[in-house]
Order: structure tokens, then sequence, then C-alpha cells
């Protein structure tokens, strides 16, 4: 048999393999089908076969493996799972790969962040976005806007980020040689790295943002960040408020939204419930509750927090255990179980709608929608937001809260715009470059700040890189200014933590946030004194 035949054999494997399993979940787990459903799903399949054999066989052109694969996993197999809601996927092999190395927070390679850059010949270069703190990559000195010749002697011209870093991953003990370009250095640069265990964690930032007042930013729940979290809480001691920032966390896994929301919640506190058809319906519960003393917490969400942020920060609503403040969230209510399809391709399939402790289901409308405006187009507009057909549920304390999407705030911050001049900046890497530019000639210590020296050194490299300005765009936004060059150049002197701590100390919403920390206070007392009411009346 010639390759291209059993690739295409493979493929549509794949896909009847897909459509079995579904098929296998639905008899097995639910009930015995109807005859009569039974020979529509076999006509059905029986209709799909017949398509594949005509295109395989009088398509213009040949069905190469490239054409054969989006055929099959870009076509019909997301095709046919997109029909019953956005967020069934079918997970090809690259893509499963990926999604376990996501779920575990951790993979093997040298540890950096690369990103392709336009050069000024139109080209595409890599260039070290920044090390991982700790690894290889950060060891050796690599730093930020270090350019990526080869690796192992393989040039990178004409190739993408996900090619070198395939380069660059590896067994761990392994050698890799990087040759690196770095501004101000007069000749390239080589590397010798050894392939290490690197660490993705998912808080990737915990400190005292005063006094007694910690925030933690989540940025994903995968399987170490419950764990992560009660460190985080662990290191800071005594604190009397914590701002836990979910804004762009995308949600993970389900177990991970649970055993986090329990450091937070009484025992036997539900968390969240789901419902489905397959399966018993399951309650979550917090099953060992809040050690140590409380303190009043605030949750910053925006409109990119969705799943399993959306259950922590639905479960910590319900039961007036901390006051959600940001925007609505994303509206995303339901449970993909990954169905394992073949050895290295999976099916994540909705199998429960969730249910936050209220009985919210917060999943947005999906009904006649495109997946693009599913996805990135929403209007948040006060007159958009008609709660009269919302379900209305209530807190534990009586407070009024609604289901359908999303996680509405119980104060709103609203989201910081940018402007055309600062998308400018940003799109041309501004502070980036500048950052590797200052520090070919200059360094940097913890107590620098961005003095009018600094920034007319910035505008000077605008003007020289043919970025337009004036005086009055960069008088306008002088603080955000200040701040982007001051947190990149601290990400390439002293790592990406340090980056992100110069942003979370400026950013307008985080300080905001911190203000309603007595209005949290307040509820957490209001909170106590019901549940002693209910206790005393039962």
């Amino acid at each position: 048999m010639a390759p291209r035949t059993r690739r295409a054999l493979f493929s549509a494997t794949v896909f009847l393999a897909t459509c079995a399993v579904i098929g296998s979940f639905i008899n097995q787990k639910v009930a015995a089908q109807s005859a009569s459903d039974e020979s529509t799903l076999r006509d059905s399949l029986h209709s799909f076969t017949n398509v594949y054999s005509l295109v395989e066989q009088n398509y213009a052109e040949p069905l190469n493996t490239d054409k054969t694969d989006k055929a099959i996993y870009d076509g019909a197999i997301p095709g046919m799972l997109h029909v019953l809601d956005p967020h069934s996927n079918f997970y090809d092999p690259k893509a499963f790969a990926q999604m376990r190395e996501d779920q575990h927070g951790k993979y093997y390679g040298v540890g950096m962040t690369i990103q392709p850059q336009p050069t000024a010949s139109g080209k595409t270069k890599i260039v070290v976005l920044y090390p991982f703190e700790g690894t290889p990559s950060y060891k050796a000195g690599i730093r930020p806007g270090d350019e990526i010749l080869n690796v192992d002697g393989k040039s990178t011209e004409g190739m993408d980020s996900t090619a070198v870093a395939t380069l660059l991953k590896g067994a761990r003990g392994t050698h890799v040689s990087v040759t690196m370009v770095r501004e101000g250095a007069a000749r390239p640069l080589v590397f010798d790295l050894v392939r290490d265990e690197i660490p993705r964690p998912s808080v990737d930032l915990a400190f005292l943002l005063s006094p007694g007042v910690g925030y933690i930013h989540v940025s994903s729940f995968i399987e170490t960040t419950s764990h992560e979290v009660g460190d985080a809480l662990d290191k800071f001691g005594d604190i009397h408020g914590l701002v836990l920032d979910l804004r762009g966390n995308p949600g993970g896994l389900l177990n991970e939204a649970v055993n986090m929301s329990d450091k937070f919640l009484q025992k036997g506190q539900i968390v969240v419930s789901q419902r489905g058809r397959a399966f018993p319906d399951q309650v979550y519960r917090a099953t060992r509750g809040e050690e140590g003393p409380k303190f009043p917490i605030v949750v910053l969400v925006n409109r990119n927090t969705a799943s399993a942020a959306e259950i922590v920060s639905g479960a910590l609503q319900d039961h007036d255990r901390a006051l959600i403040v940001g925007e609505t969230t994303f509206g995303k209510g339901l449970v993909q179980t990954v169905f394992q399809i073949t050895e290295n391709t999976g099916l994540a399939l909705t199998t429960y709608h969730y249910y936050t402790p209220s009985g919210r289901l917060i999943q947005r409308n999906y009904d006649h929608v495109s997946l693009y405006d599913y996805y990135y187009v929403r209007d948040d507009s006060d007159k958009a937001k008609d709660k009269s057909n919302l379900e209305v549920k209530l807190t534990d304390s009586g407070r009024t809260v609604y289901g359908g999407g999303g996680i509405t705030p119980d104060e709103k911050i609203d989201n910081q715009k940018l402007n055309h001049f600062q998308d400018s900046l940003l799109i041309h890497y501004a502070f980036f470059n500048f950052s590797k530019h200052y520090l070919a000639t200059h360094t940097v210590t913890k107590d620098f700040a961005v003095d009018d020296a600094v920034l007319q050194q910035f505008k000077a490299f605008l003007k020289d890189n043919q970025v337009d300005y004036t005086d009055s765009d960069i008088a306008g936004v002088s603080e955000w200014v200040k701040e982007s060059i001051k947190s990149e150049l601290f990400t390439s002197q002293f790592g990406q933590l340090e980056g992100l701590k110069v942003r979370a100390e400026w950013d307008p919403q985080i300080a905001k946030a911190v203000t309603f920390l007595p209005e949290a206070q307040t509820l957490e007392d209001h909170s106590r004194l019901a549940q002693k009411t209910n206790t005393a009346s039962r």
C-alpha cells in the first residue's frame, strides 16, 4: 500500500473512531438507541465515507498528506463538533501533546519564550522574549532581544517560532548549542545548554502590594495550581487582605478550581455542581475549608476570565466570601471530558453543564452565533445587558446574582483601552527593542526610575526607528510609557518576575481593586452573621 493511501486510510479511520467514541459514549452510558436512531447513525456514517471516497478519487489535485490531514483534522471532525457547541474540540497529535504538556505545567527544554519579529528587509527573525528564571537559558545569561541564528548548526532562517522551539526541546540532560546575535556584542554568542525539566507555574506573580495586602495572579488551572496558591499564601504569612487576579485566565482543570476554592471556603460548602446526560450529577464541596484567620478577598476578573476561573469566582461570590470586581466574565459553563481516540489524538467532548453554588448556569448563549463572534465579538455596553430574561439567584446573604452570560462583577472596573499611539508603540515592539538598545551601554539597579534623561533617549530611539510620535502623544500617556520602559528593562536585567511586578505595582485596575477591600470586609462580616443566624435557627 502506498504511503499516501495508508495516510489517507489512517485519517479516515481517526474520523470514524471519533464518531465511534461518541456513538459508544451515547449507547453505553445513556441507554440503547431505538432501531430508527441506529439506522440514522449508520446512514450518516455511510454518507460520510461515500463523500470522502468521491473526494479522494475525483478531486482536481491529488490528496497528499497535508490535504488529507486538513480535510480530516481541520475540516470534518472540528466541523462536526462545533455544530454541537463552541468548546467540544478534536486534538490532532501535535495539539494533543501540547494539551498534555500544558496540563502538567512542565516540559523538557532550555526554558525561554521566543517570538518572530520582522526585520528591516521584510524577513522574519526569531528573538528571545524572555528566559524563565532558574532555567538553563537564564543561568547561561541569555537575554530578552537575543536573536537566534542557529540551533545545533541548523539555521533558523525561514523557520517559525514553533519549529525553533521544537529544536530547543529534548530529553533531560542532553546538550543543545544555540548561536545568538546580541545588540552591542562584537560577534555572535554561542551557548552550550543542557536541557532540563522546565516548570511552567500557573501562579506567575505573588507578592505584597503593601504591608499586609497580598496579590496573587493565577494565569491558568493546571495540576499544580492549588498547591502554588497555597505556597503563596504561606509565604505571605499573616495578611489582612488579598487581591486575587484572574484576568485573562482561560480555565483548565476542574479539580484544581475546586481545590483552590477549598482554601477560602468553609468545610462542606458547595464549590460547584455539574449535570450531564451520560454520567451521574456531581456536587463538589470544600473538604478541608479555610485554615487560619479570615481576611477580605477581592477577585479581579475581565471578559477573558473563563471556565475554571469562573467556577472559583462564582463560588466565592455565591458564598459572599469575596467581592468580584472588574468586567463581566467570558461565560463558559460547559465541562469537557477528554477521550483518547488513538495513541496520540484526543476528543474533548462537552459532557456536563456546571452550576455555581446558588444554581447559576453561567454559559453564554451560542445559538445562531458564529465561532468567531462567540469568541471575539461581544457587546459589553450597559444597553446590551438586559437582565430581564436571565435567571435570578441569591447569594448566602441574600444578594441578587444572575445566571447566563458569565459572572457579573459586584463592582465594575473598566478595562484600560489603549489609544492609537499606544497601539503603534506595541506594534513596533518599541519598549522591547529599546530595552536591549539601552542595556547595550547601560545597567539598571532595583532603585532605577525612568527620568527625563531616559525619556529623551527613548524619544531619540523612536525617531531613529521611524516610529511617529509627538510630544503631546507621550505626555498624554507618560505614566504608561514610563512603566512600560521600566518593566522591559527590569525583565531583561532581573528576570520576568521583576518585570511583571513593575506592571502590577502600576496597574490602575489592581490599584482600584485594593480600594474595595473594606467593602469585601463588610461582605465577609455580613456573611458570618448570616451563617450564625442560620445555625441558631436550626
